[in-house]
């Protein structure tokens, strides 16, 4: 397979050549070969088209930086390859792709299917922490940890080659691209637009998914004009690969039936494959039939504020975490509120918006200042934003180190006490 250029995706076909094209995309840390168990029957009607991330799957390690760029790069390689119009299902990171070609390029997609999929995923702070592990660790903490997020108890307990080839999958993806991809995560959020998807569109989750579950799909479903709920039993996240059967059943029905118009097709060349995923040992559950919710008007907009404001509050959140800001927010009273918006237009509306420096030199700053200040607590927090920005604990160390020769040891020894104990809050494992 010759080298992807950095502005396209790494594919393959399956299916007819003459069939209308039907895109699966798959989920952070995965393959194509998640899709595997579908592909046989969907090919039967389709072209399918499956794709990987930046970094996985053996695929170039070129870091995307949003869902909308990775859509870009998809519309790239399909518009390389003839293809103007398609379906769409995606997994999570997928199924977040699929919502911005939805909705920035809704010419292109004729119907779409979003699976273990929510307009926003969880909170951004469990993400660039996920980010920071993985920059300290490396990836072998999330890939033992990840049949825990990914599949019901049961099913990893019966199907351990499925398992180990799951956690295989993580192990071998690029770390760098693997945390530009929490980050893409971590700042995702489309709630607000839902209503301008306009394409037919199947909302699928698994009973049992505790990352991206049944409350989050009600969520697409309220705010999509035109959605059906279908709940899969007994299933976690990666429920295409844990109910492979009622999830093939379930797109079957919504594509043979929410086709809006002939697509284009063109010729294609078939690279080759990485490790595909194991046959399970034992037949998966029947599948549940289609749910449906009526549909409901999208959130509306936040009220809007100073655009200053609005820029710092953003990256405020991004460098210190939600939970830290909305901690700071919530403690704001009549006395102390002007304050909190005074350092949210200035300091991070301005300052730190300001294209001179970098975040992580802007940190190395903030470190210095706080710690010759003897401000440990302030220090705790952008310690962690520190590692949030992509500094190493190396890095932090030099950084405290630096002050010490120039601020003074009694500054630095506190600041060292405070910067420990945060990188070990932060960078050790959750078993």
């Amino acid at each position: 397979m010759s080298e992807t250029p950095s502005n396209t995706l790494q594919y393959r076909f399956d299916g007819p050549e003459e069939a209308p094209v039907l895109i699966l995309g798959p989920s952070l840390g995965t393959t194509w070969h998640m899709w595997d168990r579908q592909v046989p029957e969907l090919a039967k009607q389709w072209r399918v088209f499956r794709f990987d991330l930046p970094g996985h799957g053996g695929a170039p390690a070129h870091p995307a930086g949003s869902a909308g760029e990775l859509a870009a790069r998809l519309l790239a390689t399909l518009d390389g390859l003839g293809v103007q119009r398609f379906g769409y299902a995606g997994c999570a990171l997928g199924g977040a792709i699929g919502i911005e070609l939805a909705l920035r390029h809704p010419e292109r997609v004729a119907s779409l299917a979003l699976v273990a999929a929510s307009p926003r995923f969880g909170t951004a702070d469990e993400f660039r922490q996920r980010g920071v592990i993985v920059r300290t660790n490396g990836l072998d903490p999330i890939a033992r940890t990840s049949p825990e997020r990914w599949f019901t108890g049961g099913f990893a307990a019966a199907q351990p080659a499925i398992t180990e080839w799951a956690v295989q999958m993580v192990r071998t993806t690029d770390p760098g691209c693997y945390i530009a991809a929490c980050e893409i995560l971590a700042s995702f959020d489309v709630r607000a637009e839902l209503g301008r998807v306009g394409v037919p569109t199947l909302v699928l989750v698994g009973s049992e998914d505790q990352v991206t579950g049944p409350a989050e799909a009600r969520t697409l479903v309220a705010g999509i004009p035109d959605a059906r709920l279908a709940v899969v039993p007994g299933a976690s996240h990666l429920v295409p690969v844990e109910q492979p059967a009622a999830v093939t059943d379930l797109l079957v029905h919504h594509f043979a039936t929410a086709w809006q118009q002939p697509f284009d097709t063109g010729q294609i060349a078939l690279p080759g494959a990485s490790a595909a995923m194991p046959v399970p040992a034992v037949p998966p559950q029947a599948p549940v039939p289609v749910a449906e919710i009526a549909p409901a008007a999208a959130a509306a907009p936040s009220e809007g504020r100073p655009d200053r404001y609005e820029t710092g509050l953003k990256i405020r959140r991004e460098v210190l975490g939600d939970a830290h800001v909305d901690q700071e927010l919530a403690g704001a009273d009549r006395f102390s509120g002007d304050f909190q918006e005074f350092v949210t237009r200035y300091a991070w509306g301005e300052i730190w918006d300001r294209p001179g420096l970098d975040r992580r030199t802007r940190s190395c700053i903030a470190l210095t200042a706080l710690a010759a200040g003897g401000h440990l607590e302030d220090l705790a927090a952008h310690t962690r934003a520190a590692l949030r920005n992509g500094l190493t604990p190396d890095e932090i160390r030099e950084v405290l180190l630096q002050t010490s020769l120039y601020c003074g040891l009694p500054a630095a020894a506190g600041a060292f006490r405070v910067a420990q104990r945060v990188i070990q809050e932060e960078t050790t494992p959750t078993e």
